[in-house]
């Protein structure tokens, strides 16, 4: 039997809102806000162990180590690291956001993932994303890769690629941009690739105002390395007109589950010629649930984060929808939502959750999470202190009030003590996920 886990990250001890993500409207809206790193901790942990209650596997990864000092001395600040700190705050308080960035917490962006099912090898595929088009993220995949092979250790069942080379002909944003659809989670499934331009061919639309972040020539290597067979591979562009309204992910227009997608009706470039095409590769039944425009405009959809959603199987085997409470403020949304329940679609109930603090750095429920799917073998050769379950959600909660604070500013960036803090707290992480020398300042 397999199954589908999420595996959400966790916040960080230093969650703060950069405004670093161009393209994003969401995260420049909150620039510099305050943040509350508690609050958004507990948040995703509430969210993580409700799913666990709903019969689901919940997966946790850890957060990065910030502020990122090996990166500001890179870049010619020195001393300690408390005047590391002070420089940068200074001289470059963009650059000190960037070594400060919460980002690795949406899990969505850490990772493109293969099942077992799909590789020629018969092996569970990872190969983190080199987010290159952004500063901030583009530090985040040599650890990222140490923590993922920390959780599913090299061997019989995973098989670790290194990040595409970082450049923006490569451009590489992770699953946001990936989606499977299967009719079992242990079939042979149709792996869609979305991506946002071309690097090489001209002829391909692009957006004008944002940048569209995943190439089709990065999303190609990843399925050659994956051992994917290109019959049961689909390639499709999104549409460039709604990169430049703010949709700087597939996920934050489409998402699927199993055989059911729910999009929106501008999703995709030529999207008629595009939902032909997947159907035409998909073996069986397909749903497919496309939200008109008349009924949630794009501006509602991205507000909201309607689609950027989690739409997950229960154990009963009808599907739900996992929503911030966002869609519940929404007019249009909540109007959609409350009617889609009735029709005549695998998803059966919404529910609800807070994760406002993820939401205003520009990341909702799907943001958060990197799905995997996994055999019994497979979920059994899962680092077990990295799944969620009562005793490990009642720890880790208690680990957040006990380190982090609830509210940060710019200004606390520069203060030495607050690396300390973070540190004291990742060192202790690591010995409650079971995770051993996982970070640079442990070795």
């Amino acid at each position: 039997m397999h199954l589908e886990a999420n595996f959400d990250g966790l916040v960080g001890p230093s969650h703060n809102y950069a405004g670093l993500s161009y393209g994003n409207i969401a995260s420049q809206s909150n620039a510099q806000a305050h943040s509350n790193p508690k609050a958004a901790a507990l948040q995703g942990l509430a969210k993580m162990h409700a799913l666990h209650q709903l019969g689901l596997v919940q997966g946790i990864l850890p957060p990065q180590s910030r502020p990122d000092t090996q990166f500001l001395r890179q870049l010619g600040f020195s001393g300690n690291d408390g005047q590391v700190l002070q420089q940068a705050h200074r001289d470059a308080p963009h650059l000190l956001l960037a070594g400060y960035s919460a980002s690795s917490m949406w899990s969505a962006n850490a990772a493109t993932v293969s099942p077992s099912a799909d590789s020629a090898d018969g092996k569970v595929h990872f190969t983190p994303a080199n987010l290159v088009n952004k500063l901030h993220r583009a530090i985040e995949h040599e650890q990222t890769g140490r923590t993922l092979q920390a959780v599913f250790p090299q061997g019989q069942h995973f098989q670790h690629h290194p990040a595409l080379p970082s450049h923006d002909n490569l451009g590489d944003e992770g699953a946001a941009n990936h989606t499977r659809l299967c009719q079992d989670y242990g079939q042979q499934g149709l792996q869609l690739f979305v991506y946002g331009r071309s690097a090489y061919d001209t002829s391909r639309p692009a957006p004008r105002r944002f940048p569209a972040r995943q190439t089709l020539e990065a999303s190609q290597a990843i399925a050659r390395s994956h051992q994917l067979d290109p019959e049961h591979t689909l390639f499709v562009q999104q549409n460039p007109d709604l990169i430049d309204q703010g949709v700087f992910h597939n996920d934050v227009i489409a998402v699927g589950n199993q055989n059911l997608m729910f999009f929106h009706q501008q999703a995709f470039y030529q999207q008629s010629k595009a939902l032909a095409e997947i159907q035409a590769r998909f073996a069986g039944e397909l749903h497919l649930v496309e939200v008109p425009t008349d009924a949630v405009s794009v501006e509602a959809a991205v507000k909201s984060y309607l689609f950027n959603t989690q739409v997950v199987t229960l154990p009963s085997g009808e599907m739900a929808i996992i929503a911030p409470t966002e869609c519940q403020e929404e007019a249009s949304v909540a109007r959609y939502l409350g009617q889609l329940v009735d029709q005549n679609t695998p998803i059966r109930q919404v529910i609800h959750f807070d994760v406002k603090q993820s939401m205003q750095n520009g990341g909702g429920p799907a943001c958060l999470r990197l799905r995997v799917v996994l055999s019994e073998a497979e979920r059994a050769a899962v680092n077990p202190a990295c799944l969620m379950n009562d005793n490990q959600y009642t720890a880790l909660s208690a680990w957040v009030d006990k380190h982090y604070r609830d509210r940060l500013s710019f200004d606390d960036l520069r203060d030495p003590s607050l690396l300390v803090e973070n540190q004291t707290a990742l060192d202790e992480l690591t010995q409650l996920m079971q995770l051993g020398s996982l970070y640079p300042f442990q070795r």
